[in-house]
């Protein structure tokens, strides 16, 4: 039997690095493409600088490229012992197929914690070195000065969220205006505009459809106005606004979760909700109150993706080793075309939770978990049928 695990973990391994390695390469591909290439055609950056930009995106691509290799080598291999009948020897010589795949199966977990390190804290921590290194070179475009998906607190008394950043088109913008630490109003809107005065470092952010939330002393219920334009103006010193903002997407899970407890703290405003007489008016308070605390939701949801991201190879490696023995196939195109068919399903989940990160009614996180839910629970069925049915 060690013999057997032994053969079968070095068919896997070296797979996994071919496969790891050319999804590496084609991810990577993109992003040097579109970034670094063209300006190094056009003789903006040197080749040193190229090294270091790749070598930053390695960790980053590797925790999408690691659960996709894992799952295409787990077709290969597989298919092809099915397709030399491997597979039958294997299994009249009395070993089932959940003893012999056990090593798979511990692999894909220790990639699983390989994956967690890189995703929680090494990736964050590259990307935001990368995007300094652009920054450095004059790759920052005007849009930094508002971060997507990033609370952002330079600006006094006030904190500010934008969910997509379109060069001077926001879209998805919360504003909170604070008074002692405290919310005194916040601003919701669909869309608007930012403009950067050079002159006088004004920045202007122009709201549209905007509706805003005044909340009033004494406890009365808050106040909501909407309008159809808003504008705020921030001054900010020099050295603020030309500091890189990190977006939520290129935080490590710590640093997330330091966000989250700061901003919390800054939101609770004290409500003596239950001294209220009104029972109507007590029920609306505690439904603000909710809602305020929803607000965090895009922080949750990069903390729930973080982690639930990480155990994409274990899912993959149990629906891809019975996937592999079903096709009975040994052709390479094969198992690539079936790995990029599950990766695409596997990811539309995270992008759809994603999409979703403002809307806390919905529980986006539970999006997030769903894939792995799905994948796990569908390879556990389709290995015990493969099992039996050998």
């Amino acid at each position: 039997m060690r013999t057997l695990h032994a053969y079968l973990t070095r068919q896997v391994l070296v797979t996994l690095v071919m496969t790891v390695t050319v999804f590496t390469f084609v991810l990577m591909l993109g992003s040097v493409l579109k970034e670094i290439l063209g300006l190094l055609v056009s003789r903006q950056v040197n080749g040193f600088l190229v090294v270091q930009a790749v070598a930053l995106l390695i960790p980053f691509v590797m925790v999408f490229a690691l659960p996709m290799g894992m799952l295409t080598a787990a077709l290969l291999v597989f298919g092809r012992l099915s397709a030399d009948n491997e597979l039958t020897a294997v299994r009249g010589s009395g070993v089932s197929l959940v003893a012999l795949v056990s090593p798979v199966l511990l692999l894909s977990l220790a990639l699983s914690v390989v994956a967690g390190v890189i995703n929680l804290e090494v990736a964050p921590q590259c990307r935001v070195i990368y995007k300094q290194l652009l920054y450095q070179v004059g790759l920052a475009k005007g849009s930094s000065l508002i971060a997507e998906k990033s609370y952002i607190k330079d600006f006094p008394g006030c904190i500010v969220y934008v969910s997509k950043v379109r060069g001077t088109n926001l879209e998805d913008v919360l504003i909170y205006r604070l008074t002692d630490g405290k919310v005194e109003s916040y601003t919701r809107a669909d869309d608007g505009t930012v403009h950067l005065d050079p002159d006088t470092r004004v920045i202007s952010v122009t709201l549209f459809k905007a509706s805003t939330v005044f909340f009033e002393q004494g406890h009365r219920l808050p106040q909501t106005v909407s309008e159809a334009q808003a504008e705020f103006l921030y001054t900010n010193a020099p050295s603020k606004l030309e500091r890189k903002k990190v977006d939520l997407s290129d935080m490590t899970f710590l640093e997330l979760r330091e966000e989250l407890r700061e901003l919390e703290k800054r939101l609770n405003t004290p409500m003596a909700v239950d001294k209220v007489s009104n029972e109507e008016l007590r029920q609306r308070l505690r439904q603000l109150v909710a809602q305020r605390k929803d607000l965090t939701a895009p922080l949750r949801v990069q903390m729930h993706r973080q982690v639930s991201f990480s155990f994409a190879c274990f899912g993959f490696t149990l629906v891809g080793i019975p996937l592999g023995i079903r096709a009975h196939r040994r052709e390479t195109t094969f198992g690539i075309a079936v790995a990029l068919i599950l990766v695409v399903v596997y990811y539309s989940f995270f992008i759809l939770g994603q999409a979703l990160e403002t809307r806390p009614e919905i529980a986006p996180h539970l999006i997030l978990w769903f894939p792995n839910f799905l994948f796990q629970t569908v390879g556990v069925v389709l290995l015990w049928r493969a099992n039996r049915g050998l």
